[in-house]
């Protein structure tokens, strides 16, 4: 009965119909998987781009001639803008038309792509950047709330949430792999211009098999929560980013504070408001809270490592851009074995116990990375990326997982949304903070190698490894040897203690979950009574 219900609710909310799907029982169930792939196509995508520059930033920093921050802030607009978004959209999907929103993120999305690949200065890299990620806000949320739509049924819908969180967390070390081998055959406007063929496959595909969806309460959009919500989000990592580079500068000393009263403003609101953007209860229950927290503190890890490595890999080692792509791929096979684990590990030993031991191997993984300096070669950088995938794969997977568990299906679109927001600002901050600390120790550790260097040279060495090896390349034999030698040392020292930071990050977490993550599964009904 239960069924019938579901199937009746379905039929009202959908507004127009797929031929496809509602052919009949065998015309039905082809046309949703074909939907599904539709989905997971564009979830894929969405995860490769979050990543995908880290295999080029080398390469920008040289042909857009873009210093460290704006390097970061090539890689956090993306995120930044994404994180900032999730929550307004899903609302707006679920008020106009989820089908209808995910068509017009998908567009944005390529169409950003495409003059993305054409601009000449790293500001219109950024400014297209955040573009992506506004398309990419969109289609996280709509494709998941479309989700249970198309599988109405627990187990195929189970299924289908298990494709496309593999699809999407495959995808995030796939990027600079991707990137190494599209650097080394085609010029770097490639990295975004690919985007296009995969976003127009994947509108074909929503438009002939998803069907419209929408919420019949037709809720209202809280307009300055989401305002609140984005700019205090935007102005804290400003700070993060900033502060080393500006020290405790006026300037970054507003933007955290601002940020910070934001945010306590943007929580307050959602507390008072008739129609939150945000269901502050659902953080009354330990699994969805703790959960959430490994997913972000996971996430934070991996997108920190991953722009810290690198340049490491390109630039103080010498490979090309594919040969540092191709040296990820211990990574991702690591992450694989680990994703195919996770489930039975969690439901034998209990989520409690496999996440935070997620959260240790992929600490021992830092560990043995630390001991990566000018000199070595690539087997310690190997070993090190083996142990940290297979620490993330354990643990990401599950962690999303444990958290979709929880909630009911009213509750599914929007404590996702909470869940996915959460989890790329660990992303963003992975990046800035892990960034910003190799940042001031490599300037430290330059120390009078800038010396007799006319002032030009002097910053770009300062700016970054590539500006070093540039100014470097521009000298007499000896002193530009000299240059590389202390440029690569203090590269290397700075990304030790970015590690350490990364590790020390990971052993809290794994503490903390271990404390306070309940030891079972917890029912959506038990959510709610929450």
């Amino acid at each position: 009965m239960s069924n019938s219900r579901s199937d009746l609710s379905d039929r009202k909310t959908i507004e127009s119909p797929v031929s496809t799907v509602a052919a009949g029982p065998a015309g039905r169930s082809r046309g949703r998987w074909l939907g599904l792939a539709a989905l997971t196509l564009s979830f894929l995508v969405v995860g490769l781009d979050s990543n995908i520059l880290i295999t080029a930033l080398p390469t920008l920093s040289t042909k857009l001639q873009a210093s460290t921050s704006q390097l970061q802030w090539i890689t956090t607009a993306y995120n930044l803008v994404w994180a900032g978004l999730l929550l307004p959209m899903g609302t707006l999907g679920d008020k106009f038309g989820r089908r209808k929103t995910l068509l017009a993120g998908l567009a944005l999305f390529g169409a950003a792509s495409i003059i993305a690949s054409q601009v000449d200065t790293a500001g219109e890299l950024i400014a297209m950047r955040a573009l992506m990620g506004a398309g990419a806000a969109v289609i996280m949320p709509m494709g998941m709330a479309i989700l249970p739509v198309l599988f109405p049924i627990d187990a195929d819908r189970r299924r289908a949430v298990t494709v496309t969180t593999v699809g999407a967390v495959v995808a995030l070390p796939a990027g600079p792999l991707l990137a190494g081998w599209i650097l080394q055959h085609f010029s770097w406007g490639w990295v975004f211009l690919i985007n296009a063929p995969v976003v127009a496959l994947t509108l074909i595909g929503v438009w002939a098999f998803v069907p419209e969806s929408r919420n019949p309460a037709d809720p209202r959009l809280d307009w300055q929560g989401a305002i609140l919500s984005g700019a205090g989000i935007v102005a804290v990592t400003y700070a993060i980013i900033e502060q080393p580079a500006d020290g405790w500068h006026a300037r970054v000393l507003t933007a955290l504070i601002g940020g910070l009263i934001l945010v306590c403003a943007f929580l307050i609101r959602q507390r008072r408001t008739a129609s939150p953007l945000i269901d502050l209860r659902l953080f009354g229950n330990r699994l969805f809270t703790w959960g959430t927290i490994a997913f972000a503190v996971i996430s934070f890890a991996m997108s920190g490592v991953l722009f810290l490595l690198t340049p490491f890999l390109q630039i103080v080692q010498g490979s090309d851009a594919q040969g540092t792509g191709l040296r990820l791929l211990p990574m991702i096979g690591a992450m694989l074995a680990g994703a195919g684990m996770g489930e039975t590990f969690g439901t034998k030993i209990g989520v409690r116990y496999v996440i935070p031991a997620s959260m240790l191997i992929g600490g021992g993984g830092l560990l043995v990375l630390a001991q990566a300096h000018v000199g070595s070669g690539y087997g310690i950088v190997a070993l090190g990326l083996s142990v940290f995938g297979l620490g993330l794969g354990l643990g990401l997977p599950l962690a999303a997982d444990t958290v979709l568990g929880t909630l009911s299906e009213h509750q599914a679109g929007m404590g996702n949304a909470l869940s996915r927001t959460l989890q790329s600002i660990g992303v963003v901050l992975g990046t800035a903070i892990l960034g910003s600390v190799l940042n001031g120790v490599y300037r430290s550790r330059l120390g009078d190698t800038l010396t007799g260097l006319p002032s030009g040279a002097s910053t770009a060495v300062r700016d970054n490894i590539a500006g070093a090896h540039a100014v470097a390349a521009d000298l007499p034999t000896r002193l530009g040897a000299t240059l590389i030698h202390t440029a690569d040392s203090a590269y290397a020292h700075g990304m030790t203690h970015a590690i350490f930071t990364c590790f020390a990050v990971l052993i809290a977490g794994a503490i903390l979950t271990l404390l306070f993550l309940p030891g079972r599964l917890t029912s959506p009904a038990e959510t709610e009574r929450d």
